[in-house]
């Protein structure tokens, strides 16, 4: 199972059309470091958007693609391209920059419209992601029935989206369990929470057999927001479905350098790292100044301290435990 992260695209909607270059190489260094390993980056509406939708940004389309230089060989990057503003011109600048894909997207039963941007992304050397967008306007045969003609059409990927966060995790499980009988290729699932199911339906594509879940940091994301990136690596996580994710790395950044930038963009996390780590292990709030004391006292981690403490009691963990915990997680980190 791999996680694309589409926070520097979808979710650069919760500051208008794109991010600034210094949110932009902050976020690119926590992806990267953290182990993410597919990155959508760019002008929220996509390439070519400035020029045909006059979607300004903070940066232009090459703008952004000098930024994801030199992070090309820690991740696959590439950017998003719907099929309205397809531009022959945009995508070759694309392939020019040495980017590993653009993701193709076009409302769901109008994949025949696609067929020259696909061609045109495989002419120049990247990866042709394609994005059923509103998915839901089809039923999952017939949904599974175009992706099949865009996989010979030369996609390299579909992606399910849930654009006005509308599916239930049963519906998800449909529509990924139709498109993965019916193409060779990976199928990715890409949610909004607008129902409050945007975690549901990544943990039911997941099980459905979903090769990529889509995720934005902190929730950030266009309309009600998408899984949390950090949210969705715990959870598959608890699933027993890796990830590859340095979870406690890609909180720390959260905690340290992301929810304060965001904070002043007038961005507030909806789910906090700390309640997250409540949620993964079962411990609660009200023993959260205790296990804070310990672990400021022996310089372990707090998160880690309350996951490992909890494996042992949940209920009504003691001072003695959570010492105990520490010392281990101590001689560990010797």
């Amino acid at each position: 199972m791999r996680i694309m992260d589409c926070t520097l695209r979808d979710g650069s909607n919760v500051v208008g059309n794109g991010f600034s270059r210094e949110l932009t190489e902050m976020i690119l260094r926590g992806l990267c470091s953290s182990g993410v390993p597919i990155i959508e980056f760019g002008n929220a509406k996509g390439l070519g958007a400035y020029e045909v939708s006059n979607a300004a940004a903070p940066l232009t389309d090459q703008g952004y693609l000098e930024a994801v230089q030199p992070y090309l060989d820690r991740a696959e990057l590439g950017m998003f391209l719907n099929c309205a503003r397809f531009r022959r011109e945009d995508v070759e600048m694309a392939g020019r920059s040495g980017i590993h894909f653009l993701r193709v997207g076009i409302a769901a039963g109008d994949g025949e419209k696609a067929r020259e941007p696909v061609a045109c992304v495989k002419e120049n050397g990247m990866k042709a992601y394609f994005a059923l967008m509103k998915a839901y306007i089809l039923p999952p045969a017939e949904l599974a029935e175009e992706g099949r003609r865009l996989a010979g059409s030369g996609a390299d990927e579909l992606t399910i989206m849930d654009s006005a966060g509308t599916m239930t995790p049963e519906d998800t499980a449909r529509y990924v369990e139709a498109l993965k009988g019916a193409v060779d290729i990976p199928i990715g699932f890409h949610g909004h929470n607008n129902l409050g199911m945007a975690a549901a339906n990544a943990r039911a594509a997941a099980k459905a057999g979903a090769d990529i879940i889509d995720c934005g940091l902190l929730g950030m994301a266009r309309s009600a927001g998408n899984i949390p990136t950090e949210a969705a690596a715990a959870l598959l996580e608890r699933e027993g479905i890796p990830c590859g994710i340095d979870f406690y790395l890609l909180l720390r950044f959260l905690d340290e350098e992301l929810i304060p930038a965001m904070e002043k963009e007038g961005y507030q996390a909806p789910i906090r790292p700390l309640d997250l780590i409540l949620g993964c292990s079962g411990a609660h709030s009200s023993f959260n100044r205790k296990f804070r004391a310990v672990a400021e006292e022996t310089g372990v981690d707090l998160y880690r301290l309350i996951v490992e403490v909890s494996k042992t009691d949940r209920k009504a963990p003691s001072e003695e435990l959570m010492r105990a915990a520490a010392e281990e997680l101590r001689r560990d980190m010797v």
